[in-house]
């Protein structure tokens, strides 16, 4: 699958999502069964309005989305993913201001089901702001059939 084509299914799997544009998320990399996503600092998004600090929900939304849209530009070309399961463990708050990345590899497919990793992070890419595994479902065209 070309990258162009990658882009345009990953761009419209975030798109067709409305809290994805409301929270403001950007792809930002696609490659196959790999994706990137950023989302700027809000001060809607704010969980602790003593420190500035982002709320996890929103966090965990932005992972969820990176990690699904990797699994749609997977090479098993599906048509159609849900989230099955997300583990997520926040190792620390993201720096009040920063922009959060979320990067996801979808690492195993079965017939239906694909296994992500992701990790996000804010401006310190060395230290992640939280990561997670999940599990999605994964329709193909052939299993539409």
């Amino acid at each position: 699958m070309s990258n162009e084509r990658q882009t345009k299914i990953a761009t419209q799997f975030i798109g067709a999502i409305p809290y994805s544009r409301t929270l403001g998320m950007t792809l930002t990399e696609i490659g196959d069964g790999r994706a990137t996503i950023t989302m700027p600092y809000d001060d809607r998004l704010v969980g602790d309005p003593e420190t500035g600090v982002i709320a996890g929900g929103a966090v965990s939304a932005l992972m969820d989305t990176c990690a699904g849209a990797a699994v749609m530009v997977h090479e098993s070309q599906p048509i159609g993913t849900a989230t099955l399961d997300l583990r997520i463990d926040y190792m620390r708050p993201a720096k009040p201001g920063d922009m959060i990345s979320a990067i996801a590899e979808c690492y195993h497919v079965t017939r239906s089901v694909a296994f992500v990793r992701v990790t996000a992070t804010d401006a310190d890419e060395s230290r992640p702001v939280a990561t997670a595994t999940g599990a999605f479902t994964i329709q193909t065209a052939k299993a539409a059939e």
